[in-house]
């Protein structure tokens, strides 16, 4: 098998059947509920990915995944997704989350870090882009582009706070 042909075969398939993400977005949103459940799915709903399933992936952007800033998928789809989120009850609390991705070279892949801490939606995205700094430090690549998204609310009654890097098709 050639080099090319490898690379076909690793873009079109990461696992079998489920292809490769061509496309990524930054979404986020903060919301309450009368659960912590209830307050989870308003935020995924207000960040335009409560209608999907949402499969969890760690930290890489596949190479030459394109930003849309909106997201445009079908109800029900398996979405890859990478997120920081937190739920609390604690009253007056100011709760955030956010999200960066990095990327090197246009043909290259990228990385992701996600947050989430009692701090400013402020603090939130200093601390996600130093932790995309010190990633790309230790792999060696110059960073050369940063999307952030971060997000804070102050707890009213149960809070939740939801940033998050789809990887869509």
């Amino acid at each position: 098998m050639t080099e090319t042909e490898e690379r076909t075969l690793t873009r079109e398939f990461i696992l079998p059947g489920l292809p490769m993400p061509t496309k990524f977005s930054l979404v986020g949103a903060a919301s309450e509920g009368k659960t912590e459940l209830t307050a989870f799915d308003r935020s995924l709903l207000l960040s335009g990915v409560g209608n999907v399933n949402l499969l969890k992936v760690s930290s890489i952007l596949p190479p030459g995944a394109i930003y849309h800033e909106t997201v445009d998928i079908p109800p029900g789809i398996l979405l890859p997704i990478a997120y920081g989120s937190l739920i609390s009850s604690e009253e007056g609390r100011l709760i955030s989350a956010s999200v960066a991705v990095g990327i090197s070279r246009k043909d290259s892949y990228g990385v992701i870090m996600e947050f989430s801490g009692y701090c400013s939606r402020e603090e939130a995205e200093e601390r996600v882009v130093d932790m995309l700094k010190e990633a790309f430090e230790v792999r060696g690549l110059p960073l050369n582009q940063i999307y952030v998204k971060a997000v804070d609310h102050i707890v009213k009654k149960i809070g939740c706070v939801f940033a998050a890097v789809p990887l869509w098709y």
